[in-house]
């Protein structure tokens, strides 16, 4: 018997995982995504991107801004299994109740470590050698449910939020659908989490973002790469907030936060860092030389 499934998801993350499920013959009786918003510049309503696909493959969609809203036209869709990635809203015990094989969840790290909102970012920003996909069973707890399948990936120094999104996304769009199958076949087995070993992925907050120079090297490396391609690592000139998108390490010590030459190599608490691209606020992401052309941070400037 072909399973019937509700789908439940928001950004890019999720697409992939549509988009397989879509092109299998799993039958899809409902999509639900968080509700078209403004943009950035506030000029239009956006679609998420979990949205246009379904739009765009003549899927039933649904995008209340609060699910509890919905529950009564949820409650009369007939379906076997929910599959969750990244929706973005606190799904209740009244729903997870609902379908007979209950909800699957694609998180992307190696549960139990990284339960939470960030855990790309913090994985990144801990300087961990690897993180990976899980597949679990969403309880009431967050993150806290069984799993059913793990799949590593090795993680380096130059390893970006970015980067590592878009090949766990596609990881995740593969093992879901292996989940899914497992289910199907009466073959899934839930293995539980140590709670002991749980660690969690914080939200990233303004905080976060701001460029303490008295760090060492790594770290801040660290740092700019999980903050890549959102919302970005800056620190403070001019009265502008300059964001650093890529960086490597720079030889030589100084005093942290001192511009060490006129290619603005920065000392650190710990070794220093040798800025490759950059960007002022409203402007374009550049490589450093351009960027220096019109905007020079001269030698022995001691930044914030």
């Amino acid at each position: 018997m072909t399973l019937k499934v509700v789908f439940m998801g928001t950004p890019q993350f999720a697409v992939p995982a549509l988009k397989k499920i879509c092109e299998s013959e799993i039958d899809i009786v409902a999509v639900y995504s968080q509700p078209p918003r403004k943009s950035n510049r506030g000029m239009k309503i956006e679609k998420s991107p979990v949205h246009e696909f379904a739009d765009n493959n003549n899927l039933n969609i649904r995008t209340p801004s609060k699910l509890d809203n919905d529950w009564e036209y949820f409650k009369s869709l007939t379906f076997d299994l929910a599959i969750v990635v990244a929706y973005g809203q606190i799904i209740l015990k009244n729903f997870l109740e609902i379908p007979e094989h209950g909800f699957l969840n694609i998180h992307a790290s190696i549960l139990p470590k990284w339960r939470g909102a960030a855990p790309i970012q913090r994985s990144i920003m801990e300087q961990d050698t690897f993180t990976g996909i899980s597949i679990m069973q969403i309880e009431e707890q967050l993150d806290a449910g069984p799993v059913l399948i793990k799949q590593e990936i090795e993680l380096n120094e130059n390893s970006t939020t970015g980067q590592v999104e878009q090949n766990l996304s596609e990881i995740g769009a593969d093992k879901i659908l292996e989940a899914i199958h497992l289910v199907e076949k009466k073959e899934a087995v839930y293995i539980p989490q140590d709670d002991n070993a749980a660690t969690y992925a914080k939200k990233i907050k303004k905080e976060d973002e701001t460029i303490d120079w008295s760090r060492d090297a790594k770290a801040i490396i660290a740092q700019i790469n999980g903050l890549n391609p959102r919302p970005g690592a800056y620190f403070e000139y001019r009265g502008e907030k300059i964001k650093i998108w890529k960086a490597s390490y720079g030889s030589g010590e100084g005093e942290p936060g001192t511009v060490m030459n006129d290619n603005l190599q920065i000392a650190c608490g710990k070794g220093s860092i040798s800025v490759k691209e950059i960007q002022r606020p409203g402007k374009k992401i550049q490589p450093i030389k351009i960027f220096l052309l019109g905007f020079a941070i001269p030698e022995s400037t001691q930044l914030k």
